[in-house]
């Protein structure tokens, strides 16, 4: 059985920036790397958004990019700019076709559907196949979006909606969320912040029809793209290994607080290949432990205390759009880390370090 020098196991986000990222740099021109995927054919099958922070590979994959948005709660509004660090959506369809192009021209990159097919022994290995433990005590943020045509120019193309908390809640913490891709195109999403143990919030398809009909004021539109899934608001277990690595949602690279993966794995993978050469020994790379401590704080809060979220998210983006965005992506400093919290619930928060 063939051996390689790396391995990487799973070949979605994480796996293909990673492999992309070490092509362009010419990592790869005298080393062999293996990708597990089990995938018969890459298609759209996600949407990544984000601010932009940070420069990264994937411009030309980039949907949209939006330098206003809007959060609500019931009977209040508030208008926000993003300039300097604007919002995008990249479309998944793109991202692998440019990366899979990309990768299919080098002739030291071969494609797996099982590791079985390989000989593991001596490669090094970037797993991103995250191992989850069924918990249901764990919160995850869980969702479902459908892009829709309008057959009458209906939405502002300049403003994406980030969060609108004007709908039931059912004891949870619940929003939407809309971009828009054109006048007569959007993404229309339901959010929830869960333990996903309560089935009726599964029904996404009549939250989604009745938000677009009865609070959109939409009726003529066609549904013509579908995403569905569930990100772990936890870290998934991790082991040290040797000659191992994880990476994506696997080695931590969501944010918990926000669900935010994208730059955190470009980050990842620069880190990577700017230490491919010593990799074993390398430290780990990790979110900031301050954003690991800050989170771990407001998920207690949003899992005790669910019917306050809506306020503290709409409060939350009261002080500067720049620091909260900046605070979000993993980029604040400590005097904007302070400004972010001066506008939560002090006791609530406070009482949650017990909990």
């Amino acid at each position: 059985m063939k051996e390689f020098n790396y391995i990487i196991i799973g070949g979605g986000c994480a796996g293909l920036s990673l492999a992309y990222e070490l092509d362009i740099h010419e990592k790869l021109k005298d080393k062999t790397l293996a990708i597990i995927e089990p995938r018969s054919e890459y298609k759209k099958d996600k949407t990544w958004s984000f601010w932009k922070v940070t420069p990264h590979n994937f411009d030309d994959c980039i949907k949209k990019s939006w330098e206003n948005f809007s959060i609500n709660i019931p009977g209040k509004t508030n208008f926000l700019e993003c300039k300097n660090y604007p919002y995008q959506s990249i479309d998944s369809g793109l991202f692998y076709e440019k990366i899979n192009n990309r990768l299919k021209e080098n002739k030291n990159i071969f494609f797996f559907k099982d590791i079985k097919e390989i000989n593991p022994k001596n490669s090094f290995i970037f797993n991103s196949v995250p191992h989850i433990k069924k918990n249901h005590l764990n919160l995850w943020q869980h969702f479902c979006g459908v892009e829709i045509e309008t057959k009458n120019n209906f939405f502002d193309e300049e403003i994406f909606n980030l969060m609108d908390f004007d709908c039931e809640q059912r004891n949870s913490v619940h929003f939407f969320y809309t971009l828009p891709y054109s006048k007569n195109k959007a993404l229309v999403e339901t959010t929830w912040l869960s333990k996903m143990n309560d089935n009726s919030q599964k029904n996404y398809d009549q939250q989604i029809k009745d938000y677009i009909e009865k609070h959109l004021k939409i009726q003529d539109y066609e549904i013509t793209y579908k995403e569905e899934g569930a990100i772990p608001l936890f870290y998934p277990s991790y082991e040290k290994e040797n000659n191992k690595i994880n990476i994506g949602t696997a080695g931590g690279m969501t944010r918990l607080s926000t669900g935010y993966t994208f730059l955190n794995i470009q980050e990842h993978s620069k880190f990577i290949r700017e230490n491919i050469e010593n990799i074993s020994t390398a430290t780990r790379f990790e979110i900031n432990k301050k954003y690991q401590f800050l989170d771990d704080i407001f998920l207690r809060v949003l899992n005790k205390h669910p019917e306050k979220m809506p306020d503290i998210f709409f409060n939350m983006f009261k002080t500067s759009p720049k620091t909260v965005i900046k605070f979000l992506s993993n980029k604040s400093n400590y005097l904007e880390d302070l400004s972010i919290i001066l506008r939560m619930p002090k006791m609530t928060f406070i009482k949650a370090l017990f909990y």
